[in-house]
């Protein structure tokens, strides 16, 4: 029988630990906070019959606050020892939480930086022509990955050309001119307001909101909306709009430079 390796255990359980510190941090907060409650009622009783006392000693039908404090606030000092650790943990959960959306973010806008000189110099190298043919290339590997059939057409009452967006995965009526119209008009907005969320943007073309789109979108530190087009036939052979972003929206998009 073997015998369990106590080093690759401990070193399991401490990245175990690491890894979801926010929410035992926040947990043990929780909880705490709850003692804490518990602890203060339970307390009470107690502390009354020392103010009580404390009246009887003076002989006065009422105390005075510091009299009244001296006299009961020991019994308040577990409530209050843990309420202190419950805030702490919670203060450190956040903390923690804090600084993982800071380490992501700079991780984000690297891999984005990196993406978009890669593309620039894919660019250069091959040229417009074979740039688009990849785009194409990509574009009919999502329709065949999302076909249309297994999802539901949205009708936007703004064209009548079958669309399909990359980032929500949604199909959608709409037409050319009306996208390039929208983009248009947010990127001069954008001119104006200093950004605009891809949320913006799916209100304007006839789309629902995502959950992530308020969280995503575009400023103009970083680029404008480009739109990329690429004309592709579902999978039912209907001819399909295919919609990208030359700059994709980015998390960060409200932080201007």
């Amino acid at each position: 029988m073997r015998k369990p390796n106590l080093t690759k255990i401990c070193r399991s359980v401490k990245t175990a630990t690491v890894k979801h510190s926010p929410e035992i941090l926040t947990g043990i907060g929780i909880a705490g906070m709850v003692t804490t409650t518990i602890m203060a009622v339970r307390a009470t009783p107690k502390a009354i019959r020392l103010l009580e006392d404390e009246k009887h000693r003076q002989k006065a039908d009422k105390l005075e606050p510091i009299d009244a404090v001296k006299a009961a606030w020991k019994c308040y000092i577990p409530a209050a020892v843990t309420g202190t650790v419950s805030v702490a943990c919670l203060i450190g959960a956040s903390s923690v939480n804090a600084r993982r959306n800071a380490a992501l973010t700079a991780a984000y806008t690297i891999s984005e930086s990196t993406l978009r000189d890669y593309q620039k110099k894919v660019l250069e190298t091959i040229g417009e022509k074979k740039e688009q043919t990849i785009r194409d290339e990509v574009a009919k590997e999502r329709l065949k990955r999302e076909p249309v059939e297994n999802k539901e057409v949205i009708i936007t009452a703004k064209g009548d050309t079958l669309c399909f967006d990359a980032v929500s995965g949604r199909y959608f009526k709409s037409d050319i001119d009306k996208l390039k119209k929208v983009e248009n008009k947010l990127n001069r907005q954008m001119r104006d307001e200093m950004y605009i969320s891809l949320n913006d943007f799916y209100y304007e073309i006839g789309l629902e909101p995502i959950k992530l789109g308020d969280d995503l979108g575009w400023n103009i530190d970083n680029g404008y909306i480009d739109l990329r087009f690429s004309s592709q036939l579902a999978s039912d052979d209907t001819p399909c709009l295919v919609i990208d972003y030359g700059y994709g929206p980015r998390y960060d998009f409200r932080n201007l430079m």
